[in-house]
Formats: C-alpha cells, sequence, structure tokens
C-alpha cells in the first residue's frame, strides 16, 4: 500500500510539474539593457505580447528566425546577429511567451502560435527568404511552423523525434503518453517540410541524444543532411564550425 501511494505521489508531482521541468526558462530575469538588436513587439493571436530582438538583413537579404533551447534566452545570441550580419543576412530571436519580456503562460500550442506571430511578423517586414533555426525545444518549434508556412530552409540543432519519446525514456517506470501536455510530435508533422533541411547534432549529447535526432533525421523528407559533432555535446554545440555550416547553408537555400 506504501509503494502505491509513494508511487501516485510521485506521478502527480510529474504531472503538475511536466510544464515547470519543460521550460524552465521562464523562470528567468528581465532581458539584459545591453542587448543586441532591436527591440519588436509581437502580438500573438491570442492577445498575448512578445519581446523580440531583430538585426534587420540587408535589402534582399535572407533572415534567420530563431527558436532557442528550453532554458535559453534572446539576449545570448549577440554572436549569431554578428555572425549572420557580417554577410547581410539578419537575425529575428523571439522570447516565448512566459519568458523574459514576454506576456503568458508556456505551452506546446502557446509556443506555436508564438512562431506564427513571429513568422507573419518578420515576412510583413522583410522582402527576403525565411529561414528557421531551431535549437533543442526549439526545433520543435521550427518543424511545426515550417510545416504551416513557406521558408527557404529549416536549421534543426539538438533536435528530437519529439518530447513524448525522451519523457519515455527518462521516466521509463511511468506511463507517459496519457498524461503528457506538450508531446511536440516533430515525427508527425517534419514529412510535411519539403523545403532544405539542415541537421546538427553532438554525439556526445545526453539530454537529447544522437539517436532521437537521428530519427527525426530519418523520418524527414529529402533535401537533408546531418552533420554529427564527435566533441560536443548538448550545451557546448555552438563552435566556429557551427556558425559556419549554418552560414554556408542559409546562402545555398537563399539563392533564387
Amino acid at each position: 500500500m506504501a509503494l502505491a501511494v509513494a508511487y501516485a505521489g510521485l506521478m502527480a508531482v510529474l504531472f503538475f510539474a511536466q510544464r515547470a521541468l519543460l521550460y524552465p526558462g521562464a523562470t528567468g530575469g528581465p532581458v539584459s539593457a545591453n542587448h543586441w538588436g532591436q527591440v519588436a513587439d509581437i502580438v500573438t493571436s491570442d492577445g498575448e505580447r512578445l519581446l523580440a530582438l531583430h538585426s534587420p538583413a540587408r535589402e534582399g537579404h535572407p533572415t534567420v528566425l530563431h527558436f532557442h533551447g528550453n532554458a535559453d534566452r534572446v539576449d545570448r545570441f549577440e554572436f549569431l546577429a554578428r555572425s549572420l550580419a557580417e554577410r547581410g543576412t539578419g537575425l529575428l530571436a523571439l522570447s516565448y511567451r512566459g519568458y523574459p519580456g514576454s506576456t503568458g503562460t508556456p505551452s506546446e500550442t502557446g509556443l506555436i502560435a508564438d512562431r506564427i506571430a513571429a513568422y507573419d511578423w518578420l515576412v510583413s517586414r522583410s522582402g527576403g527568404p525565411v529561414i528557421l533555426l531551431g535549437q533543442s525545444l526549439g526545433s520543435g518549434v521550427a518543424v511545426a511552423v515550417a510545416a504551416e508556412r513557406l521558408v527557404a530552409g529549416v536549421v534543426l540543432i539538438s533536435a528530437y523525434d519529439s518530447i513524448l519519446e525522451l519523457a519515455r525514456r527518462t521516466y521509463s517506470f511511468v506511463p507517459v503518453a496519457p498524461f503528457l501536455k506538450d508531446p511536440f510530435r516533430s515525427d508527425l508533422r517534419i514529412g510535411g517540410i519539403d523545403a532544405p533541411k539542415l541537421f546538427i547534432h553532438g554525439r556526445l549529447d545526453t539530454l537529447v541524444p544522437v539517436a532521437r535526432g537521428a530519427a527525426l533525421y530519418d523520418a524527414a523528407p529529402e533535401p537533408k543532411r546531418m552533420l554529427i559533432l564527435d566533441g560536443a555535446g548538448h550545451n557546448d554545440i555552438w563552435s566556429e564550425r557551427v556558425l559556419r555550416e549554418i552560414e554556408g547553408f542559409v546562402d545555398e537555400v537563399s539563392v533564387p
């Protein structure tokens, strides 16, 4: 009886705490006053106000629409903005609902609505191609948006086939599927993306094992390619090589 009560209690904790576990960045402090880029105020279809940082592209050049990881924040990506700006490429990084500077509470439905709003905001102001870049949690958002909007290409860093599959492997002692609120089924969405896709993953990643990224890659239609970095994990994936790969991919898919 005691074991059954303890097990039921654990399941209750996991059920009610799951969004706090999935979206830890929502508890972060305000965006730095010395942030990069121009501040944009984006309003979603359900009335949330979202903070975005924008480094505009040169006329006719592409813009990367960036979807960060679950514990990350938009003011940490000056290095990416600078790297892209050297080639005339813009960057729009949006703070998810509930994350620093944005109203609301994060959820899968909410984050996808946020990114649709960001995409539409960007397209209304830029005449160049749009390339999506999703890292970790953001890869699921990128896949969902690319399945609904026209994009020139998609970069997926440390991507997973689904949060459902990650949760099943992490909490193998719990029947996850009936209780998971935000499954992020990229594996069911990626087949609808015809745009070129670049996958980048660290072989040493223990948070999102490379096998999960490979499973999503296998489910994706051509054109696609995958770069696996032998010495990289989850939180140390960014390097000069990754920046060069992204820049080359952006150049490649932006050619008329």
